[in-house]
């Protein structure tokens, strides 16, 4: 079955960096597009970044544009996000996505917090 499972996350400080990774299992990885998400609590879940199955950056969030990277490494299976220049609002349960089919998958995501 499809698993999506994140990790890297934690406690940084602001202007610190952090690299998220999403290792994922049960399906043809090199085939879907994969978004990382964020949501804040209390907040609504946000899209973050985009990437092609073939690793061109689609999109990202005017709020982490300049800042976050998303890639990938097919040969993997793992995608992942690049996040410098931290601020206290990008504080938030990261999560990997894909779509196979009709079915959203998701991780169970990982806590990146940024205070000092």
């Amino acid at each position: 079955q499809v698993q999506l499972v994140e990790s890297g996350g934690g406690l940084v400080q602001p202007g610190g960096s952090l690299r998220l990774s999403c290792a994922a299992s049960g399906f043809t990885f090199s085939s879907y597009f994969m978004r990382w998400y964020r949501q804040a609590a209390g907040k609504e879940r946000e899209l973050v970044a985009v990437i092609s199955s073939a690793g061109v950056v689609l999109r990202y969030a005017d709020s982490v544009k300049g800042r976050f990277t998303i890639s990938r490494d097919n040969a993997k299976n793992t995608i992942y996000l690049q996040m410098s220049s931290l601020k206290p609002e990008d504080t938030a349960v990261y999560y990997c996505d894909t779509k196979v089919g009709p079915t959203d998958y998701w991780g169970q995501g990982t806590q990146v917090t940024v205070s000092s």
